[in-house]
Parts: C-alpha cells; structure tokens; sequence
C-alpha cells in the first residue's frame, strides 16, 4: 500500500435499486400530507386551487376546509441505504384524473391505499384497482381529528378485504407512523411475491 492508496482500486460507484411504492385513496384522505411527512427531499407537489369548475364534481363532504387538490402526482425519496432507495408517487384523488394511475403503477412494488373513515367509501375505487392489477397494497385508516375509529376488522369487513391484506391505523402527519405503513406494505408486497412463485 503507498499512503492514501489502497491495493483495492478506485472506489466502486453504486447504482441503487430502486422501489417504487404508490400512495392511492379519496379525495382528501391526506396523501400529499403522508408523503411529504416522510420524504427526506422536499416533495414534489402537483396542488391546485379549488375553483368554482370543480365544485360539480368534487364532493366536500367531510373535507370542507379542504382548499387544494392533487392534478396529477405527489413525489417523495426515502434513502434506506446507499443501494437501496424508495420513492413514493401520490396519485391524485378524483375520478377525472384517474387515467394517470395505470401511468404511475407501472413497475410498483406495492400501494398504500389511504382510507379515512369519514368517506370510507373513497377507497373502494382504490381497493379494487390494485386488486385486478395483482399490486400488494395495504390499507392505512387516516385517524383524522374527529373522525369516528374503527377497530381495524370493522374496516377490513366494510371494504371486503382478503384476510392477508394489512390492515394498520396511522397519522399520516407524523413521520414514524407514515414508515409503518410503508414497512408494511414491503413486507406484504415481499410475501405476496413469494407465494406466487
């Protein structure tokens, strides 16, 4: 060895592996929220006004203060290790924009999808995509100030889950609860992937 220099050769540049998880549910279920609560860059964020055009088509109710809305993604980067990074795509929440969704699941290791008790009815729409598409998702109950809770089998059983599918209680403000959701969903989406082998 001569000083400074190792017999190994010039340091090796790592390509990460990359993982890509997506964060689906209702209008107002606090997706751009749980992705900017534990992105560690500044989330990218498609938010628009309401306005008065919209007013037809988006339900309020329950999300009355609600004042922006998602028009086309979120985006978050979660750096687990120097191989290994995790990016996190919010989809946006209404009807009209779902065609962006086959766009954004393609290549997805698994989804959140983010329920809120409130319009639980929000997330069958979700539900149902990502369970014709074979995507391992888990469903995390937004507990919502004021809102109602439920005991997790009271809401597996009113969005007809399968049993295997995780169903967790979160704060989606709240970075140590936002990574339980997403541990979860790997872990899912790992034993998914290892039964259909």
């Amino acid at each position: 060895m001569v000083y400074g220099h190792s017999d190994r050769g010039p340091a090796q540049v790592v390509d990460p592996v990359t993982l890509k998880i997506l964060v689906a549910g209702g209008f107002g279920a606090g997706k751009t929220t749980l992705v900017g609560a534990v992105s560690e860059i500044k989330p990218l964020r498609t938010e628009e006004l309401l306005s008065e055009a919209g007013r037809p088509v988006d339900d309020l109710a329950g999300v009355e203060n609600k004042r922006t809305t998602t028009v086309a993604m979120d985006f978050g980067r979660i750096t687990l290790r120097e191989d290994l990074v995790l990016y996190l795509f919010g989809t946006p929440g209404q009807d009209r924009f779902w065609f962006l969704w086959d766009e954004l699941s393609t290549g997805a290791l698994g989804a959140v999808v983010l329920a809120d008790t409130r319009r639980l009815q929000d997330c069958f729409a979700a539900v149902d995509y990502f369970e014709r598409r074979g995507i391992a998702f888990t469903v995390a109950v937004n507990c919502f100030d004021r809102a109602a809770r439920y005991p997790e089998e009271t809401v597996r059983e009113a969005l007809d889950l399968d049993p295997q599918t995780p169903v967790i209680l979160c704060d989606a403000r709240e970075r140590e609860s936002v990574k339980e959701v997403l541990i979860s969903v790997v872990e899912h989406a790992m034993m998914v992937s290892a039964t259909r082998r």
